[in-house]
């Protein structure tokens, strides 16, 4: 089954929230607005407390734009460059104390 939920109709749904909200929170108004698809979407998000209408659009896939929500961006190929293997991209964590002052400080 594939999803059909868009921002605006999930802006819909909830437009009545009140924020700060929880996950179960923001399903019971979407069951209240009987948006069987918006409350799948929602359940399917992490039951953390949401501070606003952003944070939301930020954990929930959309139908309209093929977004990935933010957790799987994170996750899902931090290292790849278009057009080359995975074999062949830089996957090997820098230093962060030399990227964030320089390899060559001259201590």
């Amino acid at each position: 089954m594939s999803s059909t939920l868009t921002r605006e109709r999930l802006r819909e749904c909830l437009g009545d929230a009140d924020f700060p909200a929880s996950r179960d929170q923001l399903v019971q108004t979407a069951e209240r607005q009987g948006d069987g698809e918006a409350v799948r979407a929602l359940r399917a998000i992490p039951p953390v407390d949401y501070a606003n209408l952003t944070e939301v659009f930020g954990s929930v896939e959309f139908a309209d734009d093929g977004t990935v929500p933010d957790a799987d961006k994170h996750n899902a190929h931090a290292n790849s460059v278009p057009g080359l293997a995975e074999s062949a991209t830089d996957t090997a964590p820098g230093n962060p104390i030399v990227e964030e002052l320089g390899e060559n400080r001259g201590s």
